[in-house]
Order: structure tokens, then sequence, then C-alpha cells
């Protein structure tokens, strides 16, 4: 079984500025105050927990500086640590980052400057800080039973990730924000709780495959991504095993296989309900289309021919218009021969894979695996032949 690991990236606020180094490393360097022979950590929060990667001890003006390796396939995420107080950040390659802080208020007061995703990032652990005194106060009112406890608490969690979700990782699945925003978890009692945990919730699933779908597309083959789709399948799994069990069936964990896909469930032309997955077993061209752009007859065109083609060899289109007018769109596919469907919830599913600009295609294995985005098509016919 694949290694997944779903570990939380603490969240904080501290002092530092990044500066840009040579020979591909970057440098962390900064001031906190108010921290006089205080030990500041730099690690890095990898896909096993906090490692070491450097420390030093604060004299009267308060300044340190660190220098590390830049990453080279995706995003890596690090954090400034003294005792409890944690400042969390990522970086993008060589650049500069600047961050200024006093101690006795590092987890709710600091600047950074730097790296694409920082800003976000400290939304986010401010945020979470919030959802954690929350819980907190949930748990210490004295009129509550257990029951209550749990459910209130669960009430403001789901409350949270709907927040998140909506604002942030889908907004920008491809961000490092996005990601980090996964791993977050509050204090529940003595316990610690996941907020996004796709072994409780198998909704959680969702975001995690929208992140790991884009990341797919920007950081391929990256250990993160990687781990993201994991996560999902496991989670997937174990969901497909309960219902077995519920119905009084034995399943072998090892034979169990799910979609690595974001799914997507719309009304075709023909007002039939279609999920993406359910051509597991097919190639899959997922186009992202609107036939009120110009140029739309001949990129539909161009699609018969492939369809006409390599259909016999086991392709299929799964067509999702933008159009904004539903008869126009009904006109324009009706005797298209492969699946059309229409997304009419403000484009949801293009922002969770990412459309940014239309036409869009990503080509799906027959396992329902993304395996190529569109920044990594080069030739559609030659790409799609390939996994026939």
């Amino acid at each position: 079984m694949k290694k997944i690991i779903i570990k939380t990236m603490t969240m904080a606020i501290a002092a530092i500025a990044l500066v840009s180094c040579k020979n591909g490393r970057f440098k962390v360097q900064g001031v906190i105050t108010e921290a006089q022979d205080s030990v500041v950590f730099l690690e890095n929060m990898a896909l096993d927990g906090p490692q070491k990667v450097d420390s030093a001890r604060l004299s009267a003006d308060g300044e340190f500086s660190f220098s590390c390796d830049a990453p080279k396939d995706a995003p890596e995420f690090y954090r400034l640590r003294i005792a409890q107080q944690i400042i969390n950040f990522s970086v993008d390659s060589i650049e500069t980052l600047t961050v200024k802080a006093s101690y006795p208020t590092m987890m709710s007061d600091y600047e950074i400057e730097g790296g694409k995703s920082n800003d976000v990032i400290k939304q986010l652990s401010l945020m979470q800080q919030q959802l954690q005194l929350q819980a907190r106060q949930i748990v210490n009112a004295p009129d509550l039973g257990i029951r209550a406890v749990e459910d209130s608490v669960l009430r403001v969690v789901k409350d949270y990730k709907q927040k998140v979700m909506r604002d942030y990782i889908y907004k920008d699945p491809k961000a490092a924000s996005s990601y980090f925003a996964l791993f977050q978890g509050i204090v529940v009692g003595n316990s610690y709780m996941m907020v996004f945990d796709p072994r409780r919730e198998v909704e959680d699933v969702k975001p995690f495959s929208a992140v790991a779908t884009s990341w797919d597309t920007y950081y391929p083959n990256s250990l993160r991504c990687q781990n993201l789709h994991n996560i999902a399948i496991e989670a997937m799994k174990t969901k497909r095993i309960l219902q077995a069990s519920e119905e009084g069936i034995t399943v072998d964990a090892s034979k169990v296989t799910e979609a690595t896909l974001i799914d997507i469930v719309l009304n075709d032309n023909k007002g039939v309900k279609r999920s993406l997955t359910e051509l597991k077993g097919k190639v899959v061209l997922l186009d992202f289309h609107a036939f009120s752009l110009d140029g739309s007859q001949g990129r539909i065109l161009a699609l018969r021919e492939l369809y006409n083609k390599y259909h016999d060899r086991g392709l299929e289109i799964y067509q999702v218009s933008l159009d904004e007018d539903e008869h126009f769109w009904k006109m324009q596919t009706a005797a298209l021969p492969w699946v059309s469907v229409r997304d009419t919830k403000g484009a949801s599913n293009a922002y969770l894979y990412q459309a940014e600009g239309l036409p869009l295609d990503y080509i799906i294995n027959r396992d329902n695996q993304v395996v190529l985005g569109p920044r990594q098509i080069k030739d559609l016919e030659a790409d799609i032949a390939r996994y026939l």
C-alpha cells in the first residue's frame, strides 16, 4: 500500500525575512524583537512532519539569518518557531522573504514580504486561530453535554471548511496556500482534529482532488501531489469497503480502486445525468468549451474527426459547455455524438479544473486518472493515441 501522510502544518506567526541567494538557495533573515536569548528554529514541514533545518540564538536586536536549498519541483513549506510560537510560510524558488514580528505576539501579528502565497497563508493562519478559539469556548461551556459539544464543534468546523473551499481552495487550487489549507487542524479537548479529513468525511476528498488535479498540471510528479492523490484514493476505498460491510459483503481492500480525478455530474443535452467517472475503462478527453466563442465551429469539426477516428478504440469525449444560453447550447450539441453537458452553477467545475481560458482539455486514462493537463498536451491527437 502506498504511504499516505496526513500531518498538520501547524499555524502561527513570528518574524523573518527571506532574501535571495545564489546557487539555488534561498535566504531567510529577519527580526524578532523581545526574544533575547531565545532560540529560533527553521523547520521544513516535510510529509513526515517537522524537520529541523537550522537554528539561531537571538541577541538583543533580534536579528537572524538562515539559508537553505530552494525547492525544485513544487512549492515547499517551512516554519519559524520559538517554543510553541510559529510562523508558517512557503517557498516557491530562489526568492526574497522578509518577516518582522515581536515574540509576545508572534501568533497574531506579523509582517511578511515575498512569496506568492504567504499573505494568504497568513490569512488562513489567523482564521485557524479563531476556529481554535471557538472550539475551546465550546468545549469549556459549562452547560453543554458531550454530544452537544461534539455537534457544536463539527458545526463550526463545517462552516469554516465551506468558507476556505469557496474563498481560497477552489479559487486557486494550484496555489501553495490551497495545499496548506488542506492540512490545518485544531485541538478539541485532548485530541487533535484535522479540519479536512477524508477519512472522517468522504466529501473532503473533493478539495484534496481539486488541489491534486491542479498540481498535476503545474507540478507534475511531485511527492506532495502524489500524496494528495493517495489520500483521496484511500478515502474512497474506505467508503466503498464500509458501504459493502453495511450490506453484509466482505471486500478485500487490495482489490478496491477508485477514481483519482474530480468527478463532474451534470445533465446532458437530453436531460440525462452524466458522470465523468462512469466512463472508467475509456480514454476520456475532458473538454471545457463555449460554443459562443469565435472559432468554435472549426474546433468542433476537429474534435468530430478525432472522435470518429478513435472512438472504436476506446476514446470518449466529455464536453462541458460554459455557455449561458441553454437553448443555444442545445441547438449546437443536438447532433454531436459524445457526452455534452452544461455547467449551470457559475462554471464551478471549470474552476476546480483550473479552466482559466477556453477551450481547455484534460486527458484521462482508462483508470480514471488525469494523466495530461493543458500545459502538458503538446499534440492532442498524438497524446490521446498514447493511452488508447
